[in-house]
């Protein structure tokens, strides 16, 4: 459980560098890379098993791309990355160790252009860059962790509602919990400030950040208790604001105009916000009375929302509005297949899906989407080559190893099935899943020599591993 509370604590501190020591040993000596990647993985494990994940290749392949194109002009851009969606209204983001960043669904809707967003990414990339957790458990010795302990179940569930972490708070100790609390106005300095920088590398407009921070502490007067929950885990202070629009205020304008992908993502929530038919209705009228900000965007939204409530003409009427332009959006190919095969066209979804992956070979979704759209047309051989073409360039992908699961299943080899299951299940941090899935494949006995040896070598790794995170 104390992977939880650290990933709440790096949420809630943040330290400015110049007033720290170097890092080194001293801050890694309880807590080294290797325990803080194995603790990132525990985590995700839980935040993949959790309803609130928001398992949306399209959205997080989005969100993805905009963390690394901060991470790429970072201090430290060595290091991994993982950013991932939580389906919360409230507006908020967090850093866990591991470079494990989420993003609330409320905050991509709240942000009024793609540089506030990014404001708000670069921020908790700073956290992690600068290693917030590995200082603030070097502050500490071992004696505490117990006590993290105690408090990380409640923790986790504070996530989307910090008044729950105020009422574990209170019930615990306290005093040690406020020593760690003392800090988090100079952590936050240092995230702003190098987000601040990582935000004019990156080509985003610099009033972002304190556009965005401005407009959230104007709401909170207007709060009592219910507080935006960004407001409660990151704490903001009038000194803040000033620094960050004194830094705006110097920096040359530049007017940034957001990418179409920011929009196509907010109309997708959007369409799938309240009952299918209220989601249609809205997405009609924006469309007729022009509210948006962009019609590429508006009538992307008003054609998911026509797919929830199967309204297969309409929405057929308007993807071939939609693929008229030149080039296609690759998530506009991709709902375009998703539309025809929803209605029941698989021959023309496949068709969308083939030419959308050979026009936007890079982009997975779109990869995920042709492998389980020839997996329902039961072309499972075509679908083990596309499946396999995939691996070989992405090893370390979760759904790519799932659908290979699938593929195999249909093919009917037992062993290679789970295999894939088991890789799957690791790579989502749940080492007991993959250990029980590969030891079914073995004890399949259909694989070749090598296949069930490498098996084996496998399972005996993941048994090692294992077994080590449970000694800690």
């Amino acid at each position: 459980m104390l992977r939880i509370l650290l990933a709440f604590t790096l949420a809630i501190q943040p330290v400015l560098a110049a007033d720290l020591p170097d890092l080194g040993e001293v801050s890694r000596q309880y807590f080294s890379d290797q325990e803080e990647q194995t603790l990132g993985r525990a985590i995700m494990r839980d935040v993949y098993a959790d309803p609130r994940y928001l398992d949306d290749p399209e959205i997080e392949t989005y969100l993805n791309q905009l963390g690394y194109k901060l991470v790429s002009v970072s201090t430290r851009n060595q290091r991994e990355f993982n950013f991932f969606i939580v389906n919360d209204p409230s507006i908020n983001a967090f850093a866990m160790p591991g470079g494990n960043i989420g993003v609330h669904t409320g905050l991509l809707l709240a942000a009024q252009s793609e540089s506030e967003l990014a404001s708000v990414v670069a921020h908790e990339i700073a956290h992690v860059t600068q290693d917030h957790i590995a200082r603030m458990v070097a502050s500490q010795n071992q004696s505490y962790w117990p006590t993290m302990a105690a408090l990380a179940l409640a923790l986790l569930a504070s996530r989307s509602n910090p008044n729950v972490a105020s009422a574990a708070i209170a019930s615990t100790q306290a005093y040690s919990i406020q020593n760690q609390l003392n800090y988090s106005r100079d952590y936050e300095r240092e995230a702003d400030r190098l987000g601040y920088e990582m935000l004019t590398r990156g080509g985003y407009d610099p009033r972002g950040m304190s556009g965005f921070f401005s407009r959230l502490e104007r709401a909170n007067r207007f709060y009592d208790s219910s507080a935006p929950a960004y407001l409660r885990t990151h704490p903001l202070t009038t000194d803040r604001i000033a620094d960050m629009q004194a830094r705006s205020e110097a920096a040359s304008y530049q007017q940034v105009q957001g990418s179409l992908d920011f929009q196509l993502v907010r109309a997708r929530l959007r369409a799938q916000e309240d009952s299918p038919q209220d989601a249609v209705l809205a997405a009609r009228n924006a469309l007729k009375e022009k509210r948006y900000s962009s019609e590429t965007a508006a009538r992307y939204g008003f054609v998911t929302a026509l797919i929830r409530a199967r309204q297969f003409k309409e929405a057929e009427a308007e993807v071939q509005k939609l693929l008229s332009a030149n080039p296609v959006h690759p998530m506009i190919q991709q709902l375009a297949a998703r539309s025809a095969l929803a209605a029941g066209n698989q021959a023309l979804a496949l068709q969308r899906f083939q030419a959308g992956s050979a026009a936007h070979p890079g982009y997975r979704p779109l990869q995920y989407g042709h492998i389980e759209a020839l997996l329902a047309a039961s072309r499972s051989k075509e679908a083990q080559v596309q499946v396999d073409r995939q691996l070989a360039l992405y090893p370390l992908d979760r759904r790519l190893w799932r659908l290979a699961a699938q593929t195999h299943a249909q093919l009917g080899h037992r062993l290679l099935s789970h295999r894939a299951q088991a890789e799957s299940a690791a790579l989502s941090g749940n080492l007991v899943a993959a250990i029980e899935q590969i030891s079914l494949g073995i004890k399949a006995g259909d694989g070749s020599f090598h296949e069930l040896s490498a098996a084996e070598a496998r399972r005996r790794e993941w048994q090692e591993t294992e077994k080590s995170q449970r000694g800690k």
